[in-house]
């Protein structure tokens, strides 16, 4: 019941792609008949270089996918003591008030997003990577850039764009876009502000032959019924593997995160300076506090906490600890292998078909 042209074109069994920052995550995905991609945004480009060679030993010749967050508006190149320099004291002295207040211990090694600066010099040398590999699926999460989708293509890659809005998804399309992902305000990470329900068919309108993926909190087979009928040929989900054994996250994370109801989810810019939902912690409370000064813009707001974070994340430091998460997080409440997570999608999907006639 979930065959079709999208799942035919991959050679998939079911619509259901996975996006994931665990490349355990992405394998399994593929073992299970779905397609993983990996979220390789804050990999180096000898990383990405080296995590799809390895994808690609394990899965043998299954689909997989990639996917980058590629902002306009970066500095040119990667002069991380420069963007030091314009750090405004403010912010510096509130973000040592933290590591106080919480008693963070130092980082012993850089933060995950201090440990290179985000610059189009470094974005261009990821794509490279990205284009001189054999993955199948090339997704862009933030702006899809003509000339590297069109390289994508012309390497046989199929290229992705998510997208929160229908002008956007035009202009994705006429860069080049083979698949669109409709996110909706329901979604983790970096969402806009359409909700998913009337998203969808909105983008599904402008994309006439484009296949389009349902985003934003799909969690259960009826979510992904109810996106078959909005028109959407799949789903792409990220919130459902974040508590799966294989992605293996610190133990107070996983807790948290099986604890959260949506309404424990928060739109925040304190994480890099973009909108990302993520679980609401003392984190996202410290910044939006009276007196708190505003996040700064990408990729400044990255180098200002990024070594916080990053020892927040090394010592397990319970206050503060969060990650990016949708409303669908209410639909986690046990730790499940991705094998089980799938399984129980389909039974879902195909009961919420066969109800609905």
């Amino acid at each position: 019941m979930m065959r079709n042209a999208l799942t035919e074109r991959f050679g998939l069994k079911y619509p259901i792609y996975g996006f994931a920052h665990s490349i355990d995550v992405v394998c399994a995905l593929a073992e299970a008949g779905c397609m993983g991609v990996w979220g390789a945004t804050r990999e180096t480009p000898e990383e990405i270089e080296a995590g799809l060679k390895e994808i690609r030993r394990r899965v043998g010749s299954k689909a997989f996918g990639i996917d980058l967050v590629l902002p306009r508006g970066m500095p040119k190149t990667a002069d991380k003591a420069a963007i030091e320099a314009e750090l405004p004291e403010e912010h510096k002295d509130f973000v040592k008030g933290l590591y106080e207040k919480y008693q963070v211990p130092a980082a012993t090694r850089p933060g995950m997003r201090s440990r290179f600066l985000r610059s189009d010099e470094v974005a261009e040398r990821q794509v490279a990577a990205v284009l001189a590999s054999d993955v199948d699926l090339f997704a862009c999460g933030i702006g899809a850039p003509a000339d590297a989708v069109a390289h994508a293509k012309s390497d046989g890659k199929v290229t992705l764009a998510l997208v929160g809005s229908a002008r956007h998804a035009e202009a994705a399309i006429r860069n080049g876009a083979e698949i669109i992902v409709a996110q909706g305000y329901d979604a983790g990470a970096h969402t806009g502000q359409i909700g998913t329900f009337s998203l969808v068919p909105q983008v599904v309108d402008v994309c006439g032959d484009v296949p389009v993926l349902a985003a934003g909190g799909v969690a259960t087979g009826r979510h992904i019924a109810a996106s078959f009928a909005l028109g959407a040929q799949g789903v792409w989900l990220g919130t459902a593997w974040l508590t799966t054994h294989e992605h293996a996250l610190d133990e107070v994370l996983v807790r948290k995160l099986l604890a959260a109801g949506s309404e424990d989810t928060v739109i925040s810019r304190a994480d890099s300076g973009k909108t990302l939902r993520q679980i609401r912690t003392a984190w996202s409370e410290e910044w939006a506090a009276p007196g708190a000064p505003a996040p700064l813009k990408m990729p400044y707001q990255d180098i200002l906490v990024g070594d916080l974070l990053g020892a927040i994340d090394e010592h397990g430091v319970e206050a503060l600890i969060h990650h990016p998460a949708g409303q669908s997080v209410a639909y986690s409440t046990e730790q499940k292998s991705v094998a089980d997570v799938v399984r129980d999608l389909v039974r879902e999907t195909e009961a919420a078909m066969k109800g609905l006639g």
